[in-house]
């Protein structure tokens, strides 16, 4: 573990840099500890692949005494820490007809594969969710099969439909809102990703397992889907 300022209010603390359950582990672990034992003084909490960034009120607390706070919270914190990421596993349906899937050929063609052995690998991993940023409820979930990881889009698009499911080197991810976004868009589930009216806000959270579940066209209507026309 090491503890580096960002700026005079704001420090990140890093547990590795290998993205894995282990280290998510340790993530999720020092942010409960964190929001439990400084709640005093911290004003957010961002956890992400491997840190934790801690944003705290200055006028209760200097860049000095955060540090030695902070380390003496943290200092039982075990080496592996897997066991404190969610069982919760979430199955989503996604439909990856042509309608939606607006860059399916771009991965079929930088992978070599087809469009069935594409559907096939995303569907088939179950996925972690490491981190949510970018958007609200915005999940990033690992790892992706080499097989068809794919660099994001050069010139992102301007408005990604809502649902949208994209795949970005080995992070795939599901826009829960319409935004600007450079992902290579693969599918779209009718699930909403986001409740502004749940405490929780998010449906997916960090350490949850996600799971897709690839739908025919008839079933992604009936949840209520949205199709984009050719």
């Amino acid at each position: 573990m090491r503890i580096e300022p960002v700026n005079e209010s704001t420090c990140i603390v890093y547990f590795g840099d290998r993205i894995c359950d282990e280290t998510a582990g340790l993530v999720k672990q020092a942010t409960d500890i964190i929001r439990a034992t400084l709640s005093d003084v911290i004003t957010d909490l961002v956890p992400s692949y491997t840190s934790v960034l801690v944003c705290y009120d200055l006028e209760r607390i200097d860049r000095f005494d955060i540090r030695s706070r902070l380390r003496k919270a943290l200092k039982q914190t075990p080496v592996a820490a897997k066991d404190e990421l969610s069982s919760q596993t979430l199955e989503l349906p996604v439909y990856y007809g042509p309608e939606v899937a607006l860059d399916m050929e771009d991965v079929c063609e930088f992978s070599g594969l087809s469009v069935e052995e594409v559907i096939r690998i995303h569907s088939e991993q179950t996925y972690r969710v490491y981190a949510i940023g970018f958007s609200p409820g915005f999940a990033f979930l690992g790892s992706t099969d080499p097989r068809i990881a794919i660099p994001r889009k050069s010139t992102p698009r301007l408005k990604v439909p809502v649902g949208s499911v994209g795949i970005a080197g080995t992070q795939t991810a599901i826009y829960p809102s319409a935004t600007p976004g450079g992902w290579q868009i693969v599918g779209r589930t009718p699930s909403k990703m986001i409740d502004w009216d749940s405490e929780s806000l998010a449906l997916a959270q960090i350490g949850d397992r996600v799971k897709f579940r690839s739908i025919a066209r008839d079933e992604f209507v009936s949840l209520g889907g949205q199709l984009d026309e050719l």
